[in-house]
């Protein structure tokens, strides 16, 4: 990490993982802003009167290591290219400084809201068990069967996470992303941009966050990790309707 963005970071107030319960958020909306890397320290340093910072075991930045899951034609990535409003996305999720594993269904609904259902689990597994095809089934909205579903995308990145101190608002930064095909290693970074998502009970344009970035002239602009990752590595994939995040993501590049 820089020792610019290093600074900042310490000069944000911490809050503990029970302390950010307060905004757990499971049934939200999201927004987002794709931006370049060289923005992140200047932008924290104008938002750190109105967030505090997740802080475990004395560490801000968390690593999360994540297996998403797709049918063999690719659905669930088909259906958010298409642009289909009720949609699901299967994954699991490992956050590595505390060692724990979670097995997602996140689906999104026709009005713009996330509802997310985890469970814990051992360990990422490259195997569904019987308790995972079960818990799919159960939680993805009849969309799936856990039987027709088959590991397709590693994705790896380091996650700010910060709470607001008095609005019921979240805010996870993602930097350092980098994706591998599952079925043949191919590998991708793009560690130059950041991913940062307000979620709020409702949408709303109060957020100090949201100012902050608006005065940067950066707009919120949809970008799922997963879609983004599996058009850079396929390039023979139908992705149209993805061009244009991908030419943003090269264009951060050049800034």
């Amino acid at each position: 990490m820089n020792p610019e963005l290093n600074n900042v970071l310490n000069q944000l107030k911490p809050i503990s993982l029970k302390e950010l319960d307060r905004v757990k958020l499971q049934d939200r909306t999201d927004t987002k802003f794709v931006f370049n890397a060289d923005l992140l320290p200047i932008i924290l340093s104008e938002i750190s009167d109105f967030y505090s910072i997740l802080e475990i075991d004395g560490k801000r930045t968390n690593s999360y290591r994540t297996l998403y899951y797709d049918t063999k034609d690719l659905r669930s990535y088909i259906q958010h290219h298409n642009g289909k409003a009720n949609r699901i996305k299967v994954r699991f999720r490992k956050y590595i400084e505390s060692d724990l594993n979670f097995l997602e269904v996140k689906y999104k609904n026709n009005k713009g809201r996330t509802i997310k259902a985890r469970s814990k689990v051992a360990s990422i597994e490259k195997e569904l068990t019987e308790f995972s095809k079960k818990f799919i089934l159960n939680n993805s909205f009849s969309f799936f069967n856990g039987n027709e579903v088959i590991p397709t995308l590693w994705n790896n990145f380091t996650r700010l996470t910060l709470a607001h101190k008095t609005l019921n608002e979240r805010l996870t930064i993602d930097l350092n992303l980098g994706f591998e095909s599952f079925s043949n290693h191919t590998a991708k970074n793009i560690d130059h941009i950041i991913i940062a998502e307000v979620k709020q009970e409702k949408a709303s344009v109060n957020s100090d966050f949201i100012r902050v970035i608006r005065k940067h002239h950066i707009r919120k602009s949809s970008m799922s990790k997963y879609c983004v990752g599996t058009a850079l590595l396929n390039k023979n994939l139908k992705q149209n309707n993805f061009k244009e995040r991908i030419l943003k993501i090269n264009k951060l590049k050049t800034c």
